[in-house]
């Protein structure tokens, strides 16, 4: 069986997926086999395992730290918010179904045992599990029912890391407090690190003695504030803020992603970040839609409310007003099912209203079902990359039998070979031949029950939508969509420079090295057993 570490925080955006990311890839390049683990995770933010599984994009990326691929079996209970109906639950990476919080509570039984199950797996599988808590370990009104903080750790008999966010103010209150609440179980926590420091270091000092003496138990680390790490975050909060990245002038193309209430996958946009000629700003404001450069609606949990909710506000009306004014609108999952002419759901999975118009951008129609499709795919773009309406429908119609040779020479574009995956409720019809995709297998019964190659995406003139996430992961794939905006600008195409992928194990090894240069690494050592 593995040894095994736990991360706790004492609240919420604390750091622990991050710091739990750290320490995966510190020990697996010391060349310990790591694995993450994190019982239940509530986040709306996911990624699909090769089995075809949903899991919480953290543990995604803690996988990725820790250089090995992403099971279900990390994130075995994954909850995501839809609104007043509840919490979708997904248990081993498939729709379970949703269920309001006291509803949860009593099926507390059935979640520990999936719980135990999947760690129990992964630690027949690798050496060392590095296990993240969610929220504190001392919400005494949820002690009852907890299956991801101290219960967790008890069974695994992980020695526990408690992190506290300095930035936020009362860090020792927070850190003494969770101990003073735990009691008894405040025995499995060996040591505490303060997260998002940026003082005077000689000031800090006193403070870590006195938390020492106050509760026995040592700072093993203070971690420096670091701004952008460059590493894709946990919840929405971030979003809030406006604008992430700047470019300078006219010279560069800027994007706004629109605001939704229950927003999800938002990391589909990360690698904007990155690119020299780009600002992104997440905004619900009509003035900065109707003036951007490019507008993408992304994915939602409850894509009905979130339909509802732009045209309360009259952003509908925005949207339609840009893509009249030639600006490039993307939709992607929810959102391109939003651009559409009509949203049926008559089993009422999403709300009570079984038909609503969408913003009747892109001919196409949707249905949902009471299937989830999630599966990784590969796909290529089926014509060409173009706005033009007459063009699109004649290089659209080269389907199926004809080949990539005579595509290319048609349409002098490059044939793209793109990956991604597929989240959603819901089946699109219509208009619908903008990439030919190829499901990989899986025990999605969408997918299986199937043909696995299949037709997905629209497009009318300067507006498109897809399921894909992650397309915008794939290096020429989002230059050639920013350029496409660059030369309605009257701008030059520039050439790919930017390798995701890359950029992405960089920023990991930063990270790692930032926290093995401020961490007691031989003390955690130590407390593990190794």
């Amino acid at each position: 069986m593995a040894k095994s570490l736990m991360i706790q925080g004492t609240g919420s955006g604390a750091g622990k997926s991050l710091l739990a990311a750290a320490l995966c890839r510190i020990f697996k390049d010391g060349g310990i086999d790591t694995a993450p683990f994190k019982a239940q995770n509530m986040a709306l933010n996911s990624y699909i395992t090769l089995e075809g599984g949903e899991i919480g994009r953290a543990q995604a990326l803690q996988a990725e730290a820790a250089r090995i691929e992403p099971s279900i079996d990390m994130n075995p209970i994954l909850l995501k918010a839809s609104g007043e109906a509840g919490s979708q639950v997904i248990i081993h990476g498939k729709v379970h179904s949703t269920m309001k919080a006291s509803e949860y509570y009593a099926f507390k039984k059935q979640a520990w045992k999936a719980a135990k199950e999947s760690f129990d797996r992964l630690s027949k599988k690798h050496e060392l599990i590095i296990m993240e808590g969610a929220g504190s370990p001392a919400e005494i009104n949820l002690m009852d029912a907890d299956i991801v903080n101290m219960s967790i750790a008890k069974y695994a008999d992980a020695p526990v890391i408690l992190v506290g966010d300095i930035d936020k103010g009362g860090v020792f209150a927070s850190l003494y407090g969770t101990i003073k609440l735990l009691g008894r179980d405040s025995r499995h926590i060996k040591g505490f690190v303060i997260n998002k420091f940026r003082g005077d270091m000689e000031i800090l000092r006193p403070g870590l003695e006195m938390i020492k003496d106050k509760t026995g138990k040592p700072v093993i680390g203070v971690l420096p504030y670091i701004k952008d790490i460059g590493l894709p975050e946990e919840d929405g909060l971030s979003l809030c803020h406006g604008s992430r990245f700047t470019v300078h002038g006219s010279r560069g193309v800027k994007i706004v992603v629109v605001r939704l209430q229950y927003i999800s996958n938002f990391t589909d946009f990360d690698p904007f970040a990155y690119e020299p000629d780009v600002e992104i700003v997440y905004s619900r404001n009509p003035a900065e839609i109707e003036n951007a450069d490019m507008v993408i609606i992304p994915g939602s949990k409850n894509t009905v409310k979130d339909l509802l909710f732009l045209k309360e506000c009259h952003l509908d009306e925005s949207i339609k007003r840009a893509y009249k004014n030639g600006i490039q609108v993307i939709g992607m999952c929810g959102g391109y099912q939003m651009l559409g002419k009509k949203i049926y759901d008559p089993h009422g999975i999403e709300s009570p209203h079984k038909k609503m118009d969408g913003l009747g951008l892109l001919n196409i129609e949707t249905t949902f079902g009471k299937e989830k499709t999630t599966c990784r795919v590969e796909a290529e773009l089926n014509g060409k990359w173009v706005a033009s309406g007459d063009s699109l429908r004649r290089v659209n119609g080269l389907m199926g039998n004809t080949d990539k040779k005579t595509i290319h020479r048609l349409t002098n574009s490059p044939i793209h070979q793109l990956r991604g995956y597929e989240i959603h409720m819901g089946t699109s019809t219509g208009d619908i031949r903008l990439f030919k995709i190829k499901r990989t297998p899986s025990n999605s019964s969408l997918v299986t029950r199937h043909s696995s190659l299949v037709m997905d995406g629209s497009k009318n003139n300067n507006c498109w939508g897809t399921y894909i996430h992650g397309i915008f992961e794939n290096d020429s794939f989002r230059r050639e969509t920013i350029n496409q905006t660059r030369k309605t600008k009257g701008l030059n195409a520039l050439k790919s420079t930017t390798a995701y992928s890359d950029i992405k194990d960089r920023a990991i090894d930063s990270l790692a090295s930032i926290v093995k240069e401020n961490i007691g690494m031989n003390f955690i050592k130590r407390v593990i057993g190794l």
